[in-house]
């Protein structure tokens, strides 16, 4: 096998979530092996006791670890931050997060960082680990037409028709599964100190993930089309890009807040 191949093989395991190199049962390493029937039989016949094996060694103590708090720790790495680029580093060597481990990127932020309108959406996808970027994938490309609906997009250089986009996780769950209470609780300091640092008039959460994180409530069907309020910032909850994909019936929903998102900023974004 070619080391092309064989490097394929293996980013196709990761990608289907396989992460760790592990054997097909268990082994226990302070198991004591018994003496093999031959070697008793001829201890036997000699006359002899059979030798009893040797008593494993005992492993080394190790001196007991301080219990680490991950949510504590994350708080300390992002007050320390004191632009995005020092953020982002904090994010790079926070070392309690498992799923860094298994993703290709560190998926930060895409767009325009003075924008008025900031969206939070869940976590990265396939595609998105491997551009490194936020809603690359078919979802995201929903997301751009949508809000290119209303005269937003990523790519406007000013900050009237910008969007800056960023995810409450920045790598990307196993096999796309959903992020677990205890990640989003791990990793929702960061994303509060995005949001001081970006400073937007309005906030869009994309999907109940996103509302768990910053509004500390689920429940998308209720939720959307009403403001609600993340530190003073207006926030308006709507149905994820890629739920609208796999039901397009809910797209009316999608555009009448997208409508309510327009109007907010032509208010100037007051409080609601």
């Amino acid at each position: 096998m070619d080391f092309h191949t064989a490097k394929a093989l293996l980013e196709w395991q990761v990608d289907m979530g396989a992460d760790e190199a592990i054997l097909d049962a268990p082994v226990n390493r302070y198991e004591i092996p018994e003496p093999s029937p031959r070697k008793a039989a001829a201890a036997a016949a000699a006359g002899r006791p059979a030798q009893a094996p040797r008593p494993a060694a005992a492993p080394p103590v190790r001196p007991i670890e301080p219990e680490v708090d991950p949510v504590a720790e994350a708080r300390v790495a992002a007050r320390g931050a004191r632009s995005l680029e020092e953020l982002e580093a904090a994010l790079a060597a926070f070392p309690h997060c498992d799923l860094k481990r298994g993703a290709r990127s560190l998926v930060f932020a895409d767009g325009q960082p003075r924008a008025r309108v900031m969206i939070v959406g869940e976590a990265p996808g396939r595609e998105e680990d491997r551009e490194g970027r936020p809603f690359v994938g078919r979802a995201g490309q929903l997301l751009d037409r949508m809000f290119d609906a209303i005269g937003l997009g990523r790519a406007a250089p000013d900050a009237e028709a910008g969007l800056y986009i960023t995810n409450v996780l920045p790598w990307r769950p196993p096999q796309n599964r959903d992020p677990s209470p205890q990640e989003i609780d791990m990793l929702r300091p960061f994303v509060e100190k995005h949001i001081e640092l970006v400073g937007p008039d309005l906030l869009v959460l994309m999907g109940n993930h996103a509302c768990m994180a910053l509004l500390k409530r689920s429940g998308i069907s209720r939720m959307r089309g009403r403001w609600h309020e993340f530190r003073g910032v207006p926030a308006m909850p709507m149905f994820h890009p890629a739920y609208l994909l796999r039901n397009p019936g809910f797209k009316r929903e999608a555009w009448q807040d997208l409508l309510a998102v327009k109007a907010k900023l032509l208010e100037g974004a007051k409080a609601p």
